[in-house]
């Protein structure tokens, strides 16, 4: 059974229904197309070209689920990933998930005091990383009780990860079970807090996830899709999605590092059939010159999905101009409360929305919690049986609930009469001038359209006056001066298509903004350096 093209405009109320059926009759585990299909490439590293089939990747998860049971790891046990795009990093992902484990992938941009951070607070027994994140050589002293593995030989306080799965056994353990995924928030706004979520000791390892619902049911993709993963693999969106893809039997073509040309090539080389981007990764690929882009047949993306930060409407409107009706938004976080999605046709129609409900009810709510008429902007909560809780922080868990038992991602929109999200702007990011409430986002969304904006993020600053004044930190583009004249002509450019005061009352200029590799800016870092009363340099 199979859903046909477009079925995807009307599943919000059955696709659940559907998908019960679906997963019953069809393998929903690497290892269930190990058997179908053993020499299918699960997924191809992209420049190196280094392909491992599904048969390798049930032998390698195999034995590194055998690692983990000597190392003394059982069923709710932890393990850390510290790697970048690596060739190792899904025969340890699906070793962990068949042995029941949770698994924690941490960023490599992260410092070693941060790293032992999310270590401490999860529990983890054991660290894998590779030889190529430098920061692990201060992780040793950090971490004197836990057992570090380097993928690329043995190093100082580490040992060899390939000697010790060389002779384990490729056959499964006797005891697989389901683990899970236990990923941190981005930490942009503060500490990171690592999302917990239950595990049922009796469900099977090769039961089919939520991933698995979503690409069958709601983007109708199968066993034929070769999907491209442009972005690090220890973000929440990059993991899930591969591994949904991987749990279909379809081919991940994953990129060692983002390059906006490379990823077209790649598209034209391997027939990308869907693709999961950010927006920074669209305004990457739309400021290559025109004849480069022209060269690369791009006709074969089915379904280029989007999220994880706000896309500024001119973007969308000019890859949609590109690419075709494609695109595919939805709005989640690593919490999964909730979740929006919006096709291209209705983008169109509702521009500047994030969708409709797929999973959970949509509720805004004021400021005393209570929900609020359509049109009117307030926090957006999510209704919903999900659980998830931060660990070892009932207090921020509560913190995200209101009375109502509804959850909240922390961000600020609205619903039209049709049920659309139009989101507004973090909650954190507010900025209050003048006793009037300005959000960022909108700011940010017009400055970067100007020709010599690479980046920019907007902030509030102390003001004696005002209480906070819009202060707009500016990533020049390339050849471009970030001087007094063109802080005048961004404060200009503004002015023509906002009020006065949400226009920028200061520019201020950086070389590069501290962006994530998912798009999303550490807005806490340019806050501090302004609230602790230092200023940028201009």
């Amino acid at each position: 059974m199979q859903f046909t093209r477009g079925a995807h405009v009307g599943v919000f109320g059955g696709a659940k229904t559907l998908m019960t059926s679906l997963s019953a009759n069809l393998p929903s585990h690497p290892s269930g197309h190990a058997r179908r299909f053993p020499d299918k490439p699960a997924y191809i590293m992209e420049p190196s070209g280094t392909v491992v089939t599904y048969r390798e990747l049930e032998e390698r998860s195999n034995r590194a689920a055998h690692l983990f049971r000597r190392e003394g790891l059982r069923a709710d046990d932890g393990v850390v990933l510290l790697l970048e795009n690596n060739e190792r990093f899904f025969e340890l992902i699906w070793g962990a998930q068949r042995s029941g484990l949770r698994y924690t992938c941490a960023s490599p941009k992260l410092s070693p005091a941060e790293v032992e951070y999310i270590l401490r607070d999860c529990g983890a027994k054991v660290l894998v990383t590779s030889s190529a994140i430098m920061i692990a050589d201060e992780l040793p002293s950090l971490l004197p009780d836990v057992m570090l593995y380097n993928i690329g030989g043995a190093r100082p306080g580490f040992r060899s990860y390939e000697a010790a799965v060389s002779s384990l056994p490729t056959s499964p353990i006797p005891d697989q079970s389901a683990g899970v995924d236990m990923l941190y928030s981005s930490g942009t706004t503060g500490r990171p807090k690592g999302i917990r979520r239950p595990i049922d000791p009796s469900a099977a390892f090769d039961a089919p996830d939520r991933s698995v619902e979503m690409l069958r049911g709601l983007y109708d993709v199968n066993e034929t899709a070769v999907y491209l993963s442009p972005a690090p693999l220890y973000h929440a969106a990059p993991l899930a999605w591969c591994a949904g893809i991987m749990r279909l039997g379809g081919t991940v073509v994953i990129m060692e590092r983002f390059d906006p040309e490379l990823a077209l090539a790649l598209i034209q080389k391997h027939r990308i059939s869907v693709a999961q981007f950010v927006p920074t990764h669209f305004i990457r690929m739309l400021k290559l010159p025109q004849p480069v882009r022209s060269k690369y047949d791009v006709s074969s993306i089915e379904k280029a999905v989007h999220a994880a930060a706000p896309c500024p409407i001119p973007t969308k409107q000019a890859m949609i101009d590109w690419w075709g009706p494609v695109l595919y938004e939805y709005y989640s976080g690593t919490e999964a409360a909730g979740l929006t999605l919006i096709t291209s046709a209705e983008w169109l129609k509702k521009k500047g929305s994030v969708g409709r409900a797929f999973w959970g009810q949509i509720r805004i709510c004021g400021e005393n919690g209570e929900p609020l008429p359509t049109g009117e902007v307030g926090d957006v909560y999510f209704v919903s049986d999900y659980e998830f809780a931060y660990h070892n922080d009932p207090a921020k868990t509560a913190s995200v609930r209101n009375k109502y038992g509804w959850s909240t991602m922390g961000d600020v929109g609205r619903l039209d009469e049709d049920g659309y999200l139009y989101l507004t702007d973090r909650r954190s990011f507010m900025i209050i001038s003048g006793g009037v409430n300005i959000y960022p986002q909108e700011i940010e969304n017009l400055i970067i359209q100007h020709p010599k904006v690479a980046d920019v993020a907007v902030i509030g600053a102390p003001d004696n006056e005002m209480g906070e004044r819009v202060v707009a930190i500016v990533q020049p583009a390339t050849g471009v001066v970030g001087d007094a004249a063109l802080g005048e002509e961004i404060v200009a450019f503004a002015r023509q298509h906002l009020s006065h005061v949400k226009a920028p009352r200061q520019v201020d200029f950086m070389d590069e903004l501290p962006r994530q590799d998912n798009g999303k800016l550490y807005k806490r870092l340019l806050r501090d350096r302004y609230w602790a009363g230092r200023t940028l340099v201009s």
